[in-house]
C-alpha cells in the first residue's frame, strides 16, 4: 500500500524501513505532524501513519477522505487524537497498536519514582559541576509508601506487577477490577484511593470522563504532599490547577512524560527558542518537577513491535478490507 508517514523521526523511520521488507508498503515519511498546513501531503494516498499529536479531527479526516485516504493507522495504543465518528462516516478505517510495549512504559514510570524519589537528577547535574556535597540529596524508600495506580488495564497491570518488587502497598483503582492486578494490589473506592496514596500514578486512556480528573475539586482530596506521576495523556491533568497545588505544598512531586498542551513542543528542539506555553515554563522552574518529553515507549522492543504491528494493520487492510486491530466509537 501507498503510505504517508507523519511525525516521522529518525527512530520512526529507521525501525519501519528495516520491518517493511516483509511487507513492500511504499512510504513515503513526512517529518512534520499532521495538521491543517499539511493534510495536503497525504492527498492520493490511501493509507496515512499518524503518531500522538497529529490533528486528526473532523477538518482532517474530511479532507483525506475526499482525497483517496481510506485506511488510517496510529502508531500508539491510544487515539483520542481521531474524530471516530468523522471517520465513519467517510467509510475510514482506523487502526492502533493495542500492546507495543507495557513494559517499556511501566520501566520508565518506575524510573521517574526513583528518579524524583532519589534525587538522582539532582546529584548528577551537581557530580557535573565536580559538586559531590550529598546534603539536600535526601531521599525515600518505596518500600515505606502506598502507591496508588489508578487504571489497570495493560500497562497498569505491568506497573503493579514491577511494583511489587519493591515492597511497596500497593493501591488499585478501576471500574473494571482485574484478577491478575489482584496478586498484587488491593482495589479500592475513590476516596480510599486518594486518602491513603502518597504516590499516585496514572494509567487510564484519555475520554471526556477522564479529562482533567486531576483538578481543582478532585486534587484536595489528595493526600498532602502526595507525589503524582503521568505517562498517559496530558488532559489527565487540569495543569492550571496542579501548578497552584504545587505552590501550596499539596502536591509534593511531579514527574509527567506528558503535557496537555505538547503538540506544539514535544519533539522538537526549542533549544534556541523562547519559551512561549508560560504553564510549561512555570513547570520547568519546580525543583520538585520532572518532566520528559513522551519518549516512555522509546525502547527497541517498543519500536519494533509498533512498526510490525502498524505495517500489519496496513497489509491486512489492503488484503482483506478488514484489520483486527481496527477501532470504532
Amino acid at each position: 500500500m501507498k503510505i504517508a508517514v507523519f511525525s516521522s523521526k529518525s527512530y520512526d523511520r529507521h525501525s519501519l524501513e528495516r520491518y517493511n521488507a516483509s511487507f513492500g508498503h511504499e512510504l513515503t515519511f513526512f517529518e512534520p505532524r499532521l495538521s491543517l498546513e499539511t493534510v495536503a501531503l497525504a492527498r492520493g494516498f490511501p493509507g496515512v501513519c499518524i503518531f500522538v499529536n497529529d490533528a486528526c479531527n473532523a477538518t482532517m479526516i474530511d479532507d483525506l477522505a475526499q482525497h483517496g485516504t481510506s485506511f488510517i493507522a496510529t502508531r500508539s495504543a491510544g487515539y483520542n487524537q481521531i474524530d471516530l465518528a468523522a471517520a465513519a462516516r467517510h467509510g475510514v478505517t482506523v487502526a492502533r497498536v493495542p500492546a507495543y510495549s507495557p513494559n517499556a512504559v511501566s520501566e520508565f514510570t518506575l524510573a521517574l519514582i526513583l528518579t524524583l524519589g532519589r534525587k538522582t537528577h539532582k546529584a548528577y547535574n551537581r557530580s557535573r559541576e565536580f559538586n559531590f556535597e550529598i546534603a539536600g540529596l535526601e531521599g525515600f524508600e518505596l518500600r515505606d509508601k502506598t502507591v496508588g495506580v489508578f487504571g489497570t488495564g495493560k500497562i497498569g497491570r505491568m506497573v503493579i506487577k514491577n511494583l511489587s518488587g519493591f515492597g511497596c502497598r500497593i493501591l488499585a483503582y478501576d471500574q473494571y477490577p482485574n484478577e491478575e492486578a489482584k496478586k498484587y494490589a488491593t482495589y479500592v473506592d475513590g476516596p480510599t484511593f486518594a486518602r491513603e496514596a502518597d504516590i499516585i500514578t496514572l494509567h487510564c486512556p484519555l475520554t471526556p470522563d477522564t479529562h482533567h480528573i486531576l483538578n481543582e475539586q478532585t486534587l484536595p482530596y489528595l493526600k498532602d504532599g502526595v507525589f503524582i506521576v503521568n505517562t498517559s495523556r496530558g488532559a489527565l491533568l487540569e495543569t492550571d490547577k496542579v501548578i497552584k497545588f504545587l505552590k501550596t505544598g499539596k502536591i509534593g512531586l511531579l514527574a509527567i512524560d506528558v503535557y496537555e498542551e505538547e503538540a506544539d513542543y514535544f519533539y522538537q528542539d526549542l533549544s534556541d527558542k523562547i519559551p512561549t506555553d508560560d504553564e510549561l515554563a512555570r513547570l520547568l522552574t519546580f525543583p520538585n518537577v520532572l518532566v520528559t518529553s513522551h519518549m516512555a515507549f522509546l525502547t527497541d522492543h517498543a519500536l519494533r513491535n509498533i512498526a510490525e504491528t502498524t505495517l500489519g494493520n496496513f497489509a491486512e487492510f489492503e488484503r482483506t478490507g478488514q484489520c483486527a486491530n481496527a477501532i470504532s466509537e
